[in-house]
């Protein structure tokens, strides 16, 4: 926060309701609404990343992934409404383990799915608020979040080798199309997941 010159931080665990009600009662102490927010949250415990998708798949480790990857985005806007602007953006990230299978990343990918579809719901309920929401499926980066997939290395090599423009995403790429797509620049993009991955996405086979 002090990197960036913000004027405070706030502890907000979303698996909590009594947190996220919080947070936006603090947050409405410093400023009278809100116009952005970016939901970059997700996880699963990490058994169940490992082997092939039914292999450690548990009930509990299926509501873990759930509840805070994708209804987490939910109570956030639902908590959020009160606040919200005219023209407020409402952003969170996928991947595209939501619509097809990967190896390894199993339960994570249908909770991508769930928060794909949140995307569309909350876009049809907030908007005749004037806000929008929207999604970035981006390619997979080296984060400290990705190292908890398993051959994350043969997935960057993968793409760097069969991806249109033949490299992998950056994080100031994402940056710039999040800075984007939460900017009046995107004033009637509503409900939409938009690739950030060098065009992966498009590929059926390589050569």
């Amino acid at each position: 926060a002090s990197e960036f010159s913000s004027p405070f931080f706030l502890e907000c665990d979303v698996d909590n309701d009594e947190h996220i009600t919080s947070l936006f009662e603090r947050v409405s102490e410093k400023w009278k609404e809100v116009d952005i927010i970016v939901h970059s949250i997700a996880f699963a415990p990490r058994e169940m990343l490992q082997g092939d998708y039914l292999d450690n798949l548990t009930r509990e480790g299926f509501r873990i992934a759930h509840e805070t990857s994708s209804y987490s985005f939910a109570a956030i806007g639902k908590a959020a409404m009160p606040y919200l602007s005219e023209r407020a953006a409402l952003l969170t990230l996928s991947y595209i383990g939501a619509v097809r299978a990967m190896p390894s990343y199993n339960i994570m990918g249908v909770a991508k799915a769930s928060l794909e579809t949140n995307i569309k719901y909350m876009a049809a309920n907030l908007g005749p608020n004037g806000v929008r929401v929207n999604g970035i499926s981006a390619g997979p980066i080296k984060t400290l979040a990705a190292s908890g997939v398993k051959d994350l290395k043969k997935f960057l090599n993968f793409v760097e080798e069969s991806a249109p423009l033949r490299r992998n995403v950056s994080i100031e790429e994402v940056g710039n199309t999040a800075a984007f797509l939460c900017s009046d620049l995107a004033s009637a993009i509503t409900g939409e997941i938009t690739y950030v991955d060098c065009g992966y996405n498009i590929i059926g086979a390589t050569s």
